[in-house]
């Protein structure tokens, strides 16, 4: 099936940045301790935690290929969501740790300034982490991955930290040192903002919820079909990177059980062309005197 075609897609992009994470957080760890720069060796420790993110990620992925069984009839779809969701708490915890250790900095006395080439390190590992998540935000769109794009967006905010901690250095060489917690507090909020969009998304999609625009265009879609009449009820959810669909349609009392079967087969057929839905129930009753056509 497609579905698990693109799992597998998806986990190349898991791979990508957990061998990414461990080169960098070995670099990082490395050039920081050897030129005592306190940034670095943060950044570092931070993606020491995304190698956990994305090890989340990866473990939801190969769980969503597992095919349909007694228990989870729908499959196991949800498990890349529930990744995303555990992606987002690793995020939090790493935001709020960027901001309680700069707090913790304002307080302290140590005015030791970092060798220049700390900066150059993180500038340099903030380009790979941006190629890195261009790759996989596209891959993640490509087959619409939620964890995958969890994790893009934690490729994302680690750009951001490293770039973070490079003005943080530079601008101790330049006798700034109020940008490091500067930039240490606005890179702390940026991954805790991005932590928020990402638990949104995936308890949303979690507990059944569905955008609602999203469920009018859909609804829109079933009208125009050819011998419905009416639209008494539809409903959507999302099972990973898929939408499943109910519909209860009304049509002509007096059609046949075999042209009433017509029209079902012709709203599936729109739902997978204009909105590529495979998973759609259409209940077919109908349409009594009183109701609206």
């Amino acid at each position: 099936m497609k579905e698990y075609a693109d799992m597998k897609k998806g986990e190349r992009g898991a791979w990508v940045s957990i061998i990414v994470y461990i080169v960098l957080s070995m670099t990082k760890l490395g050039f920081g301790f050897a030129y005592h720069s306190a940034a670095l060796q943060a950044d570092g420790w931070n993606n020491l935690t995304d190698i956990v993110a994305s090890v989340a990620v990866l473990i939801g992925l190969r769980i969503s290929q597992k095919p349909p069984d007694r228990d989870h009839p729908y499959g196991h779809f949800r498990a890349e969501t529930i990744s995303a969701l555990v992606a987002s708490f690793i995020m939090a915890t790493v935001g709020i740790q960027v901001i309680v250790s700069t707090v913790q900095s304002l307080w302290s006395s140590d005015t030791h300034v970092p060798d220049v080439l700390t900066g150059w390190v993180a500038l340099f590992c903030a380009a790979v982490m941006l190629v890195v998540y261009l790759y996989n935000s596209r891959l993640a769109k490509r087959i619409q991955n939620k964890a995958l794009m969890a994790a893009a967006h934690d490729n994302r905010s680690d750009a951001f930290v490293s770039i973070g901690a490079a003005i943080g250095i530079f601008g101790a060489q330049w006798g700034f040192p109020w940008l490091d917690p500067l930039a240490a507090l606005t890179v702390g909020l940026v991954i805790l903002k991005t932590a928020w969009d990402i638990f949104y998304d995936a308890s949303h999609a979690l507990t059944d919820g569905f955008d609602e625009k999203k469920l009018e265009t859909l609804r829109k879609t079933i009208a125009c079909t050819n011998g419905v009449r009416a639209i008494r009820d539809v409903k959507a959810r999302l099972h990973g990177n898929r939408v499943l669909v109910d519909v209860i349609v009304l049509v002509d009392p007096k059609l046949t059980l075999i042209e009433s079967h017509r029209i079902c087969d012709e709203v599936e057929h729109r739902m997978m062309h204009s909105h590529n839905i495979t998973e759609v129930q259409v209940h077919v009753e109908p349409l009594l005197k009183g109701e609206s056509s």
